[in-house]
This record gives C-alpha cells, structure tokens and sequence, in this order.
C-alpha cells in the first residue's frame, strides 16, 4: 500500500530546482499521451512499434514470468500488476508492504529467483517509510501466489534513511547462484557516498534470504558496510549480467550531464561525487574522471544526458542484427538507445526517438523488445522488425 505521511512541505522542497534536469518527473495526470511513430528506421531495417497495451500508471520495471506474463511495478501508486500475453491486466496483487510513493519513491524494481518456476520467488526494490519525512530503499521477496504476495521477508535496507524525495536507485539483478545485486541511489547525500560505514550510492549484494556472501569484497573490513558490492555510484537506473560473461553491467543518472555506464566489479569506486562528466546544477564544475585514474573507470557516457532507465542485453529472435547489442532506455532523451559492443567496449550508438519518456527495457520470449513508458496513463511498446 502507499503511504503518505511525508509532508507537501518536504514533497515541493525536494522536488524544486532541478526535477526535468535529472529526469525524475512524469507527465501530470490526466496529459494527453505523446504520438508514437509507427516505424523506427534502424540499421538493421524498418522496425515497428505497436502499443502492446496500456491502463498502467508510471511502470517502473518489468519481468518475464515463467508462464509468460509479464510481473510489473507501477511507482505510483505502489502497485504490482500482471500483463498477460494477450495484453490485459491483472488487478492489483495483495500483500505488498506499506511503500512511500512520492517523487523517486514507489514501487521499483523487480528480479526473479533463478529457480522461480519451482520456488515462486520473486525480489522487488521499494521506497521504505521511516520516522517523520524520512524514508530509504528497501528490497523484500516474497512467494508470487494467483492473488498476490505471501511469505514477505524484507532482506536488505539502504542506511541510513534520508529525509529527501530523490535518487531512491532500485534497480535489481539476481545472479545465477542466487545471490541479489542490489542499485542504490544517493539520495543527495553527497557527503555519504564516498563513506563505506553505509549503503548511500552503492551497488550492494546480499544472499536471497538477505545474509551477507562470505567472498563480499569488504566483508572484513572494519568500519565497512559488508553488503557493498562497488562504490562511488549517483543513481543506478539500469543493471543487467552480461549473457556471455556474467560480469555485472550498470548505468547511472550524472547531474547536469555525464550519464555513465559501467561494469561493477567487486571493491571498485566509481568516483561520484569526487568525479563526473558533467556538473553540479548550480553550475560548480566537478573534475572530470581522468584527474583521477586511480577511481574506476566508465566505459561509456552521455553529454548532454539521456537520463538512461533500464538496460536489457538482446538475446532474442525477432531481430537478428540486434543479438549481443545493450539496449537502454531514455527519460529525458525520450529514446531507446542500442549500442554496439566489442568485449567491454562500446563501438557504435544508434538512438530512436520516441517522443515519450522510457522507463524499462525488456526482452519477451519471442524476442520482441517491449518499452515500458514513464507516464501516469502509461503504454507498453512492442518493437519487431517491420513486416512490408
């Protein structure tokens, strides 16, 4: 259930200043919907785009389900629905905890167990309430029942909670041997992240029943959170394993520019806010990552920024050119971005615009590539190549 306990007061001051910059914010209620092209010309031919459906309110993630429904988060106002194969949706699933569904919070990301057409376990990221205006990420799994959630277990909370409305992150990734990766945002406590006694801007990994991986990187280490995976992050909006390598790919939000996607890798610091490739919205520059070669590296940015919002490695059928390439979605740059890779580098950006904001990236089984849309009367996009 959504909880509104924070103050108007707290929900205005957090959001001023700088929402349309970091792409934080939807469309207001009751906006006419944005036109759609109906093709998309691409390298690899004409690609159509089809409203698969629609009826959702701000959808934030989305997962396949092993009978082919699609499990999906909707931010606001803290729902779980299901989207069946045949484009309806489910009502609302009960037994969802009590969320904070105002500005970055809400119902956020999804994951599923390795093994959940057994185990019925699925994983999902959420914006915690605390004491007063205070709230933190939160991940919790639970057994996915036909009406709703059951066997509710809150396994890992961001610390310490903070009293602001932004940069909550809640991307998730479960590793084939069931582990949890977990994308934290800094909630603009910029003066935490580069403290490890927390989990302010980290990638975190926790066991599925929230314990901490013996081989952690920091498990040893006094004064360290031992849940911390990689460090140095500002708003982790997508994070997918590579299919071939395993390894653990994210992309965050930069402040005034600098989008970056990189490979976390275990004890690397990743630089914010001592680094960046763009600058602080007042305009105060931030040294740019060279200065530091000593912090880890990204592999790719943006400038100016797409705001990127999910990240799916193509795997599927439906459009042959595109297999092994990175998708990303874009809040801002209202687009969907493929990029080409070789190894661990990025060789060739191709961009679509869409003139909608995207929130998610997926692959169905049938290998079409489906776009969640960040609106409060959202759609769900189905890209195939062109039929002509």
């Amino acid at each position: 259930m959504a909880h509104s306990g924070w103050t108007r007061r707290r929900l205005l001051a957090a959001a001023a200043g700088n929402a349309a910059l970091v792409g934080v914010g939807s469309a207001p209620a009751g906006a006419a919907a944005s036109p759609l092209p109906a093709e998309l010309d691409a390298a690899a031919g004409l690609v159509a785009v089809d409203v698969f459906a629609r009826g959702l309110s701000s959808p934030w993630s989305a997962v396949v389900l092993p009978d082919g429904d699609l499990l999906i988060s909707e931010k606001h106002p803290g729902r779980l629905r299901r989207l069946h194969p045949d484009g309806t949706i489910g009502p609302a699933l009960a037994g969802l905890p009590a969320i904070a569904a105002e500005g970055n919070g809400g119902l956020l990301g999804l994951a599923l167990d390795p093994d959940v057409a057994r185990s019925g376990i699925v994983f999902f990221a959420y914006a915690e309430p605390g004491d007063g205006d205070e709230a933190g990420l939160a991940v919790a799994r639970a057994r996915l029942g036909a009406t709703g959630l059951d066997d509710l277990e809150v396994i890992f909370r961001q610390r310490p909670k903070v009293a602001d409305i932004r940069n909550f992150g809640g991307r998730l990734a479960v590793a084939p041997d069931g582990t949890v990766f977990i994308g934290t945002g800094d909630r603009f406590a910029h003066d935490l992240v580069q403290r490890l006694d927390n989990t302010i801007g980290v990638v975190a990994r926790v066991r599925a029943d929230g314990g901490i991986p013996p081989d952690n990187p920091f498990v040893d280490r006094r004064g360290v959170d031992p849940a911390i995976w990689s460090s140095g992050h500002r708003n982790i909006g997508g994070m997918a394993f590579h299919p071939e390598t395993g390894r653990l790919w994210v992309h965050e939000f930069g402040p005034f520019g600098g989008d970056e996607l990189v490979v976390a890798e275990a004890g690397r610091n990743y630089g914010w806010p001592l680094v960046s490739w763009g600058r602080h919205y007042s305009g105060e520059a931030i040294p740019l990552p060279p200065t530091r070669p000593d912090l880890a590296p990204s592999l790719f940015h943006w400038n100016p920024v797409i705001s990127p919002s999910g990240l799916a490695f193509y795997d599927g059928e439906a459009i042959p050119a595109w297999r092994g390439n990175l998708l990303v979605g874009g809040l801002s740059g209202r687009v969907l971005v493929r990029l080409t890779l070789r190894g661990e580098r990025v060789v060739a950006e191709e961009r679509f615009p869409l003139g909608v904001r995207i929130r998610d990236v997926v692959v169905d089984p049938a290998g079409a590539v489906l776009l969640l849309t960040d609106e409060p009367e959202a759609r769900i996009l189905r890209l195939t190549l062109a039929l002509r």
